[in-house]
């Protein structure tokens, strides 16, 4: 696998989210019981059938995982029956259990009866054709499980894309290391295709190595020491982990993914709008920072709150606010209203000229921002857990279109305030976690994992943590 320019299409990751052709039933958190009624008729020609798809495993990223210490030649019904549900499980609904990873996970997944479609295939006699139908079938998931397998074997010495001979590439310096610092900087998005020309550091090159080094909390002197190789070296088994890991996400997500709803990349901090099937819109998100994540949540929007006023939290009050006098009050549109700070509406506000009210227990929301200039960071986890949205109002109005209601919410920005715009039907919104995405050619990109999310699954499936750098959490404003 190689590694790649991410270019305009950042967001080709989700289409890896779209329906496939396993039929599912919608159930959040849910996974198959363990206790399943035994299926009967096993040959040694179906039996041969799952020792083969278990030894192919790797496809999926799973061969760090063991499903056939009871499945050997010889084993009995109810072992085969055990191993055949574990690994028909993982494929259906994923190996770990993402309710348990995380403290919050609440996006939808797919509720997969393992125990009869065991018992049809066995009547069928064609265990590998049941097992191979319940993994993802998009292209995408096809494209991760390919690369996985192009990389070389996890037990091989991890090789250097770009060596560290212990002599930093100072600003200017020729060095044969540069085009491949060019293309690493590109791939992670800091750097245009156009610029990443010649063997030695340009002034293009050293802007995007200084801001990837402030990025990643490294003294930004433009230079390629150490560090900043450390950042840019992804060894095999880097590649393979998080290859392996974005695999187990896609095995999480329902299969029937609502038609129209809107997916947020919490990862990459974007946001795609999918409307009856089709992408038609994508755009740039601030999300929270790393010490404040923004959880993986399946959460409707259920209506659009123009000029909206910010109540601001308990949290938020006692560690940024307190002590601040009635001036700063003042200049911040700020005011006590039943013992909570509550910020009036205007383009001041925190929370911009439209919020997105979704449902859930967690006070997580789209909203606008007046902060427009953190729309141009490369990691853009600078928010307290909302989701700031890239030209808003341009959003909303989009969905108002779509759903019929634009008359209505240009009413209800016209009253300068707050005001609600019920929509007639709930948009499904997913809080997604994806670490690969795709270029334009649907070549697989590793980006970075600015959680560090990647190592609780990567253990989970027995590929371990890695040591990569992770970006820095950085001081972000007081909105949420």
């Amino acid at each position: 696998m190689r590694i790649v320019s991410i270019g305009a299409s950042l967001l080709a990751m989700t289409a890896a989210l779209s329906g496939c052709e396993v039929k599912t039933t919608t159930a959040a958190n849910q996974q198959v019981p363990a206790a399943a009624a035994k299926p009967a008729g096993w040959t040694k020609t179906t039996a041969e059938q799952l020792r083969k798809a278990i030894a192919a495993r790797g496809a999926h990223g799973l061969d760090r995982m063991s499903f056939d210490a009871s499945a050997q030649p010889g084993a009995g019904d109810a072992a085969l029956t055990k191993v055949a549900i574990a690994y028909g499980t993982a494929l259906a609904q994923g190996a770990t259990d993402p309710a348990k990873l995380f403290d919050v996970y609440t996006v939808p997944r797919s509720k997969v009866d393992v125990a009869q479609g065991l018992a049809g295939a066995l009547q069928a006699g064609d265990i590998g054709k049941w097992l191979s139908s319940l993994a993802p079938q998009d292209d995408n998931y096809a494209r991760l499980s390919k690369a996985y397998l192009a990389l070389p074997k996890q037990e091989q010495p991890a090789g250097e894309v770009i060596p560290d001979n212990g002599e930093a590439i100072k600003p200017g310096q020729a060095d044969p290391r540069v085009p491949a610092i060019a293309q690493q900087l590109v791939a992670f998005d800091y750097l245009d295709r156009a610029a990443a020309q010649g063997d030695r550091l340009t002034p293009a090159m050293i802007l995007a190595i200084k801001k990837m080094q402030a990025d990643y909390g490294i003294k930004p002197d433009g230079m390629i020491g150490t560090a900043a190789l450390g950042i840019l070296n992804l060894s095999d088994a880097d590649r393979a982990r998080a290859i392996a890991v974005n695999m187990e996400r896609l095995r999480w997500l329902d299969r029937n993914a609502p038609g129209t709803r809107i997916d947020v990349n919490l990862a990459a901090a974007r946001l795609s709008y999918w409307r009856d099937g089709k992408l038609v819109d994508s755009r740039k998100v601030v999300v929270g920072e790393p010490d404040k994540e923004t959880p993986q949540l399946g959460s409707p929007i259920f209506r659009l709150v123009a000029n909206p006023t910010w109540t601001v939290p308990r949290s938020v009050e006692k560690k940024e606010m307190a002590g601040k006098g009635a001036a700063y009050l003042r200049a911040n549109n700020l005011a006590w209203k039943d013992g909570w700070l509550v910020q009036q509406s205007g383009p001041k506000n925190s929370l911009g000229l439209v919020k997105f009210d979704m449902t859930n227990d967690h006070a997580i929301y789209l909203h606008d921002t007046p902060a427009k200039q953190l729309f141009a960071e490369i990691q853009r986890q600078r928010s307290h857990g909302c989701v700031r949205v890239e030209d808003a109002l341009g959003f909303a109005e989009m969905l108002a279109k779509d759903e019929g209601v634009t008359d209505q919410w240009h009413q209800a920005r016209a009253t300068g305030k707050e005001t609600f715009v019920k929509l007639p039907k709930e948009i499904p919104v997913r809080l997604l976690y994806q670490t690969v995405l795709f270029d334009d050619t649907g070549e697989p990109v590793i980006r970075a994992d600015p959680y560090g999310w990647n190592d609780r699954v990567a253990v989970a499936l027995g590929l371990g943590s890695s040591a990569t750098y992770k970006p820095t959490a950085r001081d972000a404003d007081v909105g949420p």
